[in-house]
């Protein structure tokens, strides 16, 4: 426990002591008097610097640097505490376009997905500022959004889903410690849910009661002091339910000692909400509000700016003291914990030698790159209905987009509100005045970046305008008829309900029919929230939807990729509203087109490199060798038909699909499924996926479906080989409907080094004991037997494999087994060498770069005794005959997992390719995907 720390004796002084428990603003870029007061006489001991004391990254570390050299000077024993809030997005206090590098909010690193992600960011934006000598960070920010629409909070959290929170939050604090910075959780118990009742003398009021807190808004709380934090801010709202009633929570003994030092068994440092906040100070008075926040059990105790409040609280501490209000124990206790947290962030070595921009300077290159990656992968497209992406999907080169964006004011993160403040500084007599017009036009300069951007990407013009709380107007109406699509961006629009409605006129305008070139059609419209994803998250009349999560000029860029198709959206829009989503995803329909060989056989072989490229390094693509022609059958007693997604305007496939129907068998089979990788997660798959099962149940005489095809032999089924990939490919046909719990593993198997290899000891004897005659036959004249025989096995793709031999008798054969007594056929197995037909569609063949042979499809009598026996017998024959032809490689290409693999592997044979082959009854699918 910190309360056991030995304190040196320098602390018996109890001005200094009181010092460390205050955390004061100040306003300057450089020391002013009141703050080198308040170090040097009050022995300050912890500093919050905000977004208008810091001018760059080479300025905030002069400013870091002298704050330290006063108190050094000024004899303190421990550096100063020096706190920032830095939290991505449009919450950060040092803006640098240099050296600082901008990153997604916390939902937006939410939306990419990726805790390790989130780690990564956290850990660079510490670096950054710690390099400009900050040492304390106001975050993670570990607030659910329990009612989501209402929150000035917005994307500062990563979500309303306890769990997520949590587990983003907890991210993000390891990543701020492995920096080396101090952190601190915000906003306990939770500004998630919080009922504004309007005046700002009025506080907010959590309403829930502690045990809905338990359930939800505490889980990020809880974890993330098991997980080390060093610090809590209580905020200063009010609490009002069955047993907990506080009027501020930071000052409440019954939150702060109760709940969060007893209950969730804190022992970081407590930092009180700005005692300076309005409904604060009016109720209760600064003196009074401190003595309170200590006796609650707040550690620190904060005041942002106001030097005569400042010195008030001071005095307020010292009257409360020396009135036995406050006991020395809990001065001493606060003041433990104080020092523990300093220990672990800074020196004085540290502190007096912050690296500065040379060492932000080196990390440039790897902070560019995180903050791009970040911001690509956060871009979220909620809908996407009538495939209005790519841009160039719907409008030519030629015609007009019109931009339209919202009056609002630039994002403390940003260039624009940057170049705003320094206007203000330099050129206005009257700042608060100036700084409320000048604000909306410096809005108005980052969307007018994004429509410069916009237009750099095409010859065609880009109309922008803004619009405001007045509607739409003439001059709305009349770009809007003239430009071929129109972007609709909303900040907020929860909150700002003009702009929730000016969107929803624009979309009545542009479903109004409109004719071009004698073809009656929707206006293209896509809606941008670029700050919280809410905003019409659920309103399916927006039909293309896509969420930035912030309006700094990196996100818009990384928009910009996404518009014109250079960058494929991967970002899900966090918490529970992804899983309401998650039926729009499934819904999202693309067009899927049939298959044209002469149109799409070469986007097909681009298509299949892209897949195989995406595949790891330590793993074998089961496309190795395939190309468009794989797929392709043309057998009399098979239907194929196979679909695509594509871009119409540059051909390319985003995704494809085969099946066959094979009519001896009554099978549908889905041979093969793949999408663009750096297209997933978009809906492809599912839409491919329902056409080919609409195709498939229209066959005549459809018995059951499978998913995996012996001819082709590409994919014999579900690939199995990698354990997370199988997972979530299992996970996948599962919500299709598939019952993977009826499945049956199927391999391909490759022998090696052929020219040297001598058949086990002993296989030779037991195969002459097997009770068989062998022959190896050639020809269409053997097909009556054979074909009599495969019918003994009702696998779909037997038949056509075994017509495709004997049609093909230059380079294929059969090898038999018959019964003695009477010659009747008990076995049987085909074989094939590189130029036969059956070996185009076995892609492993080519894979090899030797000459090789293939065994397949053994077909044994269910009446026979010695079923493996027999069958090792017929591939230990096989493998000899291709060996005398010369082939140092045999191929087994479709290998039922019921028997056991050992004894091939026995025979010399490895594993190529794991499967699983799912079959169900076309009666019982219950899946069927509406038309």
């Amino acid at each position: 426990m910190v309360s056991k720390l030995k304190l040196d004796p320098v602390w018996d002084d109890l001005d200094r002591t009181m010092g460390q428990l205050f955390m004061m603003g100040f306003d300057g870029t450089t020391v002013t008097p009141q703050i080198r007061t308040l170090i040097e006489k009050h022995h300050l001991g912890c500093i919050l610097l905000t977004a208008k004391n810091l001018k760059s990254a080479e300025e905030t570390t002069k400013l870091c640097y002298e704050l330290q050299k006063v108190a050094h000077d000024a004899g303190h024993p421990v550096p100063l505490a020096i706190g920032v809030d830095q939290e991505n997005g449009g919450v950060n206090s040092l803006f640098d376009e240099i050296y600082i590098r901008q990153y997604p909010s916390n939902m937006g690193i939410a939306a990419t997905g990726s805790t390790d992600l989130a780690f990564e960011v956290a850990k660079a934006t510490a670096q950054e500022i710690s390099a400009c000598g900050i040492n304390w960070i106001f975050g993670p920010c570990l607030d659910v959004l329990t009612n989501a629409r209402n929150q000035p909070l917005g994307v500062r959290t990563a979500g309303d889903d306890p769990q997520e929170v949590s587990a983003y939050g907890v991210a993000f604090m390891k990543g701020y410690k492995e920096a080396g910075l101090a952190t601190l959780g915000k906003h306990f118990p939770s500004y998630g849910n919080l009922e504004f009742l309007g005046s700002t003398l009025d506080v907010p009021i959590i309403t829930e009661s502690l045990e809905q807190l338990s359930l939800s808004a505490l889980i990020p709380f809880r974890n993330a002091i098991r997980q080390g934090l060093d610090s809590m801010m209580v905020g200063g709202c009010a609490m009002s339910s069955a047993g907990l009633n506080a009027m501020h929570a930071c000052l409440s003994e019954q939150v702060v000692d109760g709940l969060l030092r007893s209950e969730l068994k804190f022992d970081g440092v407590v930092v009180s909400e700005c005692l300076e906040m309005e409904a604060l100070s009016h109720n209760i008075g600064v003196g009074g509000g401190t003595v309170m926040a200590v006796n609650a059990g707040c550690d620190v105790v904060l005041l942002c700016r106001s030097f005569s409040v400042q010195q008030e609280a001071i005095k307020g501490l010292k009257t409360g003291i020396e009135n036995s209000m406050i006991s020395k124990d809990r001065i001493y206790n606060s003041l433990r914990r104080v020092l523990t947290m300093k220990s672990k962030c800074t020196s004085w070595e540290k502190a007096l030698n912050p690296p500065g921009v040379n060492f932000l300077e080196t990390l440039q290159p790897s902070h560019t790159a995180l903050s791009t990656k970040a911001y690509n992968t956060s871009i979220t497209v909620v809908r996407d209905k009538n495939r209005l992406l790519p841009l160039t999907n719907v409008i030519d080169g030629e015609e007009e987009l019109l931009l339209l964006t919202p009056l609002v004011k630039p994002l403390a993160a940003s260039a624009a509100s940057r170049a705003l403040s320094e206007t203000v500084a330099t050129a206005s007599p009257e700042p608060a005045a100036w700084e409320r017009s000048a604000s909306v036009m410096s809005g108005e300069r980052v969307f007018r970046e994004l429509g410069r951007s916009l237009a750099r990407q095409r010859s065609g013009r880009v109309l922008h305008t803004s619009y405001t709380a007045n509607g739409v107007r003439p001059v709305h109406e009349n770009l809007i008829n003239r430009a071929s699509a129109i972007i609709v961006l909303t900040a907020d629009a929860n909150r700002n309900l003009y702009q929730h409605g000016f969107t929803k006129h624009v979309s009545m305008i542009c479903n109004m029919q409109y004719t071009t070139g004698g073809e009656k059609r929707e206006k293209p419209l896509i809606v941008v929230a670029v700050s919280s994803p809410y905003d019409f998250a659920m309103d399916t009349s927006i039909g293309t939807y896509i969420c930035t999560y912030d309006f700094t000029e990196t996100a818009l860029n990384s928009l910009v990729k996404v518009l014109y198709g250079e960058l494929s959206p991967s970002g899900t829009l966090p918490g529970t509203i992804s899983k309401s989503q998650k039926l729009h995803h499934s819904r999202q329909h693309w067009l899927v087109e049939t298959f044209n060989e002469e149109r799409d056989a070469n986007a097909l072989d681009s298509l299949i490199v892209a897949v195989m490229e995406g595949t790891p390094p330590n793993q074998r693509s089961e496309l190795s060798s395939a190309t468009s022609n794989s797929f392709i059958l043309h057998h009399p007693e098979v239907v194929e038909a196979h679909f695509v997604v594509r871009n119409s305007s540059t051909q390319a496939l985003y995704g494809f699909c085969s099946t066959y129907f094979f009519k001896t068998t009554g099978t549908g089979v889905i041979g093969a499924l793949f999408v663009d990788p750096a297209r997933r997660k978009l809906s492809i798959g599912h839409s491919l996926h329902n056409r080919a099962i609409r195709t498939l149940l229209q066959r005549d005489g459809i018995k059951r479906f499978q998913l995996g095809s012996r001819l082709p032999s590409i994919f014999l089924g579900i690939p199995t080989g990698h354990g997370a990939e199988r997972k979530r490919l299992r996970s996948w046909f599962a919500n299709l409907g598939w019952n993977a719990a009826l499945s049956r593993p199927i391999c391909s198997m490759v022998a090696r080094n052929l020219l040297t290899w001598i058949p086990p000891e002993g296989m030779a004897k037991s195969l002459a004991g097997a009770g068989a005659e062998f022959d190896l036959v050639y020809g269409w004249e053997y097909a009556g037997p054979i074909l009599d025989h495969i019918k003994t096995s009702n696998r779909q793709g037997l038949a056509e494999v075994y017509k495709l031999a004997l049609a093909d008798p230059s380079a294929c054969g059969i090898i038999r087994a018959k019964r003695p007594e009477d010659g009747a056929l008990v076995g049987t197995v085909v074989l094939y060498n590189m130029h036969s037909r059956l070996a185009e569609y076995v892609p492993p063949m080519k894979d090899l770069n030797e000459m090789a042979g293939g065994i397949s499809s053994p077909v044994i009598s269910p009446a026979v005794g010695e079923y493996s026996t027999l069958l090792q017998g017929l591939i230990l024959l096989g493998m000899r005959q291709i060996k005398a032809q010369g082939c140092n490689a045999c191929i087994l290409d479709y290998m039922d997992g019921d028997g056991s693999f050992d004894g091939f592997s026995a025979m010399g044979f490895d594993v190529l390719h794991n499967f699983e082959e799912v079959s169900c009854d076309a009666a019982t699918w219950t899946m069927i995907p509406p038309s």
